[in-house]
């Protein structure tokens, strides 16, 4: 523990960004799962800063309640402020809690990182939201609508806008489902928000080329015709997905996990996904480009869907660091490309990424 520390700080040397801590987080039986998702959240720095910010608002230790954000926002504290620079911190409450929340987390088994990066958002989300409905709170910076377009007052009459937390205001972001009549032109747009995207991935490809073809047009004819109001009949259509509004932190699942019916079972897709460090929306917007930087990566190591290994990539101040549970350790750049993937089948190496982190280059659009 000490000797990583040392050989840390020795590499950065008097290039240690001031105030930073970084922290390895033991491992409770197989945890590894939760450990490299909260490398990549901690050091998301807005969602970071805006929950130590609410830790210190809502502080009143008598008449808060434990829950998964109470827990995240001590354990994130408890980092932030440790004395020395590098360490090993253990996560024993946050993880008891996880298991307390939701059962498929309790046992020893080998557990999905995005799956629990799912359920974690959104029981923050639905923490904040339950806070907002008893009353004043400091879980939203000021009030206000989530943005629905034209749509967004025409939801029953009944339904009020949903309030938009910081957890919202840093992962969500709009999709627009467009389908167009083939018969009578008139299209139809249904939005829905979303705090990941999941795309399908082929071999030999892109980040770029996946987000296109999540975006590609498909046409719904034969038994997948589309009900028309229009035309009060069923008729050929042409569907597709676009992002309306693209979130501050956006994060993509790449779906390496597939289930194979000849097998009867799901197999890990090593398959050669490149990520750029600077990616570009293009496609997909109906705006201008939207910029992004790539400041964490999800690797799942090894061969099979249950069983392997996660550690994240994290860059923090321009430097890029391995965490490995306990161990963190300085990386070059270039490593980042030992994540994308295999061009063969069967290769020696098996770490891929799994979950990335994309921060918006614009922070300062609305």
């Amino acid at each position: 523990m000490g000797a990583t520390g040392s050989k840390l700080e020795k590499a950065l040397g008097d290039q240690f960004p001031e105030g930073e801590r970084y922290f390895g987080l033991e491992n409770f039986g197989n945890t590894c799962y939760c450990n490299s998702v909260l490398q990549a959240l901690y050091f998301c720095v807005p969602f970071r800063e805006q929950l130590l910010e609410y830790y210190g608002n809502s502080k009143n230790p008598g008449d808060v309640e434990e829950n998964l954000l109470t827990c995240l926002a001590e354990l994130f504290m408890q980092i932030s402020t440790q004395k020395k620079k590098t360490g090993v911190i253990a996560p024993k409450r946050f993880v008891q809690r996880v298991k307390k929340e939701n059962e498929l987390f309790r046992g020893y088994m080998h557990q999905d990182a995005h799956e629990f990066l799912n359920f974690l958002l959104n029981d923050l989300v639905d923490i904040l939201e339950k806070e907002i409905a008893k009353g004043p709170s400091e879980s939203l910076s000021p009030p206000q609508k989530i943005l629905n377009g034209l749509h967004g007052d025409q939801v029953n009459g009944v339904k009020k806008e949903p309030l938009v937390t910081w957890v919202h205001k840093n992962f969500q972001g709009i999709l627009t489902n467009e389908t167009r009549c083939l018969r009578c032109e008139t299209v139809t747009a249904r939005d829905e928000t979303f705090l990941d995207l999941s795309l399908d991935i082929e071999q030999n490809s892109s980040i770029t080329s996946c987000l296109k073809n999540f975006s590609s047009t498909e046409t719904l004819n034969a038994e997948d015709k589309f009900f028309c109001d229009k035309c009060c009949s069923l008729q050929e259509a042409q569907k597709r997905m676009k992002i309306k509004k693209p979130p501050q932190v956006l994060v993509i699942h790449l779906k390496r996990f597939k289930y194979m019916e000849q097998l009867g079972r799901y197999k890990k897709l090593s398959y050669r996904v490149v990520f750029p460090l600077e990616l570009k929306l293009t496609n997909t917007m109906e705006d201008a480009d939207c910029e992004y930087s790539l400041f964490a990566v999800v690797v799942h190591v090894g061969s099979g869907p249950n069983h392997g290994h996660y550690v994240s990539l994290v860059k923090s101040h321009n430097h890029w660091l391995f965490f490995d549970d306990e161990n963190v350790e300085m990386i070059e750049e270039s490593a980042i490309q030992n994540a994308f993937g295999s061009a063969q089948e069967y290769a020696s190496n098996t770490d891929h990424g799994y979950i990335l982190f994309y921060e918006s280059l614009a922070n300062n659009s609305s």
